[in-house]
């Protein structure tokens, strides 16, 4: 029994248990140990807002002289207290056959590496205890080198006094609240908010569609957390792999991966860096690492075919996606749904005028989000889907004319078609990627020039609306028709 309690004692928190039926498995701890669950949490509580606070904690103990022999008894009873509360909850789990049967079947020897997860994904947990399933080399350069301060100079024309000020400010910016500004998802707050619809997300997604849930940890050592849905034995279009890369407050709990999995298809959805289950910071650096791990994944371990991959992103899930279609040229091919050609342009539109300089810094040295210039690197099938009535990634919400899915589009004719838009012909370009489908159409019967009659076609070919939001999921048969033009492009 001692030895049961030691393991019981700082082991993962178990959700839920698999495969009970409808409505089913919750797991219910004993009363012992949902007790000293909740004193510990509001422990950890506090020590994460005293974390933050620090500083004038320390500077309040300062001032007053340290601590008087009443408040280090104090602090002695306090930690006893707490102490106390993790052997009262490792004995409630010791007590307990159905968690007893779960740190058993997680601690056991590995014999065989597949029979182990597979008994292992009976269980919804902890993830931070979760064993990797699949692992990368690791990478000889550190994150930190790739980030430190002064590398890059976004604004090299100013005076060195300047220059030097605006890159230290960028470089404490970007490591605090810029990139959680970017990468709202990040935010422990807003995590804790979504935790109930992220486990109830996941779930749905195991009891319904026979959801495998991994650990991938990759170069830089982050674990990415993962959910495989295979519909190879069920559907004719199972045998392609659709990778979904979620937006900028996107999980694959509740994000993009239900389209193409009721589609038919087989999908793998991910977790960026910081989001969810997944560790690091979604910097561009680790963001490449992170799909990098997933495609090597999809690969090794799933045993899909890269001519069968075809990657997904949506928003700012776009970068990553964009970037493995870079690195990965023969995949089949590359959707983006209510993406962006650049961050700048968003990111200036968001902040004051007078901080021009320290935004333009921040988004070149530490956040590039440059997709266009990813895309010009990639010559395979690309489908680009516009949400019309798109408030985040216009610049003036409600007009389809500031909407940087536009230059998105503009920019790839102007790479796959320099000989056919040269000239003055651009202006006419810009024109019509302004209007909706439904004013193509009605262009397109009229008695027009041959020139824009082939700009028309060349921005069917790419682009295709959706009269939406920007955070309305796609429905299935515009993501249908998006993959039978990839694969006609073949």
């Amino acid at each position: 029994m001692m030895k049961l309690l030691l393991r019981c004692l700082f082991s993962p928190r178990l959700y839920r248990i698999y495969g009970q039926g409808p409505g089913e498995g919750i797991y219910e701890p004993k009363r012992t140990e949902k007790v000293a669950d909740k004193i510990i949490s509001v422990v950890h509580t506090i020590a994460n807002i005293g974390m933050y606070t620090s500083p004038i904690i320390c500077m309040y103990i300062y001032k007053r002289g340290f601590f008087s022999w009443e408040e280090i008894n104090f602090l002695a009873y306090l930690f006893g207290s707490i102490s106390l509360s993790y052997l009262v909850r490792a004995f409630g789990r010791a007590s307990n056959p159905t968690y007893v049967e779960f740190i058993n079947t997680l601690d056991r020897p590995v014999e065989d590496r597949k029979a182990y997860f597979e008994s292992l994904r009976k269980y919804d947990f902890e993830f931070n205890v979760w064993p990797a399933t699949f692992t990368m080399p690791p990478t000889s350069s550190s994150s930190w080198f790739e980030n430190k301060p002064f590398s890059k100079c976004a604004n090299p024309d100013l005076p060195y006094y300047h220059r030097v000020t605006i890159q230290l400010l960028a470089y404490i910016a970007s490591h605090t609240f810029a990139l959680r500004l970017i990468y709202p998802g990040t935010i422990g707050i807003i995590q804790n908010m979504l935790w109930i619809p992220l486990f109830e997300g996941r779930t749905y997604l195991v009891d319904t569609f026979n959801g495998k849930r991994a650990k991938i940890l990759t170069a830089d050592r982050n674990t990415i957390d993962t959910m495989f849905v295979d519909n190879r034995l069920d559907s004719s279009k199972g045998k392609t792999l659709v990778i979904c890369c979620e937006g900028n407050t996107g999980f694959y709990e509740i994000g993009i991966m239900t389209t193409p999995i009721k589609a038919g298809y087989s999908t793998l959805g991910w977790n960026h860096p910081g989001f969810g289950g997944s560790t690091g910071l979604p910097f561009p650096r680790q963001e490449q690492h992170a799909i990098d791990a997933v495609v090597q994944y999809a690969i090794n371990e799933l045993e899909f075919e890269v001519q069968n991959i075809v990657m997904y992103g949506w928003s700012i899930g776009g970068y990553p996606a964009a970037w493995a279609a870079v690195n990965y040229p023969d995949i089949k091919g590359l959707i983006l749904d209510a993406s962006f050609d650049d961050l700048l342009p968003l990111a200036w539109n968001q902040m004051p005028v007078s901080w021009t300089l320290l935004v333009k810094e921040v988004v070149r040295s530490f956040v590039d989000l440059n997709i266009s210039e990813l895309l010009n690197k990639y010559s395979g099938p690309v489908q680009l889907v516009r949400r019309t009535e798109d408030e985040v990634i216009c610049l003036r919400p409600g007009q389809l004319s500031t909407n940087r899915g536009n230059n998105l589009l503009i920019n790839l004719l102007e790479k796959r078609h320099p000989y056919i838009l040269e000239g003055d012909i651009m202006e006419k370009v810009k024109a019509c990627t302004a209007l909706s489908d439904q004013q193509r159409i009605v262009l397109s019967r009229e008695n027009i020039p041959d020139d824009k009659k082939k700009i028309l076609q060349l921005i069917s070919k790419y682009l295709r609306d959706f009269r939406s939001t920007h955070c309305t999921l796609l429905p299935e048969d515009i993501f249908d028709a998006c993959m039978d033009s990839i694969n006609n492009s073949k």
